[in-house]
């Protein structure tokens, strides 16, 4: 008979039969992630949390649920989790980094070449029945080759990106915390700038640094002025790195050509935002990493974290490691 008691927050794209050999697994049913309150009291009676990026999982939670032995959070951030506060309990906390490198870089390139030359205007003009005749300056986009991208944040999905852009001849500059060795800066060939200096620079800036106190709004008013007014942002990593007001503003009056974001603050984007309505915007629904392969990758990841901490094992990748033991 099952001996755990879990609950998953949303419907996962595989089987759950390997879970639901050691626990009574109760998945939520909803499109909508479960409210807070029902989470509160839900995790009173749970062994086991599965749980996703858009699910708050505070110290008033963390406490309430008194035999919370693991929580796996099905994404490689948790920014969402109180980690101290697992920490403090005892709680390990699994993620699922790396999975997912390869499927956000090869978006992060979608939405890159999609602003570039323009494909969702050109979409939306065909449809609309304007197209009449072939144009000398019909949609003008701006070319990759030979074009410089900077690049924020070189962890693994940063440098993911940057070994893409070697087909297309670019000059590549990455802004870091630190700067990297320099056998990985030759192997990528790319080149370490100050962050002030890439935007300035760069045909092509995309985001890809872990969401902080530090870089919350990281892009904001200084920063698109500083930016080329032929430049094209790409945001795949968290919403909250960059303003969505200045970044209307940078828009709108053209002080940047165009954006493509999978993420935006708050998510979902609010029905009445302004940015909704600009042309020169791509927003996508935070679906960097959802090819099938990665999502069914993704689960069995927070599965296997969730398994192992049920059974008192160590999580195969966990945020925590001080705890699990």
């Amino acid at each position: 008979m099952p001996q755990f008691q879990v609950f998953v927050t949303r419907r996962l794209p595989m089987a759950l039969d390997r879970l639901q050999e050691i626990a009574k697994v109760e998945v939520w049913p909803e499109r909508q992630p479960p409210p807070y309150e029902v989470l509160l009291e839900k995790v009173k009676a749970i062994d086991g949390l599965l749980c996703l990026l858009t699910d708050r999982i505070d110290r008033q939670l963390l406490e309430t649920g008194t035999a919370l032995k693991v929580i796996s959070q099905m994404a490689v951030g948790y920014d969402n989790i109180d980690i101290s506060a697992a920490s403090a309990r005892g709680i390990p906390v699994g993620h699922t980094p790396g999975v997912l490198t390869d499927a956000t870089a090869d978006f992060t390139w979608a939405l890159l070449m999609a602003a570039a030359r323009r494909i969702v205007e050109a979409d939306k003009f065909t449809r609309a029945l304007q197209w009449q005749t072939w144009e000398p300056d019909l949609l003008l986009g701006a070319d990759l080759v030979g074009a410089t991208l900077g690049i924020v944040g070189l962890g693994r999905i940063g440098q993911a990106v940057a070994r893409r852009a070697s087909g297309f001849n670019m000059r590549i500059l990455y802004a870091s915390r630190h700067q990297c060795d320099r056998q990985l800066e030759t192997s990528l060939g790319v080149e370490f700038a100050e962050f002030d200096r890439l935007l300035s620079e760069s045909d092509f800036v995309t985001i890809h640094t872990p969401f902080s106190a530090d870089t919350y709004h990281l892009f904001s008013d200084r920063q698109f002025e500083l930016m080329k007014p032929t430049a094209i942002l790409i945001n795949t990593s968290r919403g909250g790195i960059v303003d969505p007001d200045a970044l209307h503003r940078a828009l709108s009056s053209g002080q940047i050509a165009a954006a493509a974001i999978d993420v935006t603050e708050p998510e979902p984007i609010p029905t009445d935002s302004p940015l909704l309505g600009l042309d020169n915007l791509i927003i996508a629904p935070h679906i960097a990493s959802a090819s099938r392969q990665t999502r069914q990758k993704m689960a069995q990841m927070a599965i296997d974290n969730l398994i192992a901490g049920l059974q008192g094992d160590r999580l195969p990748h966990c945020v925590n490691p001080e705890v699990d033991r």
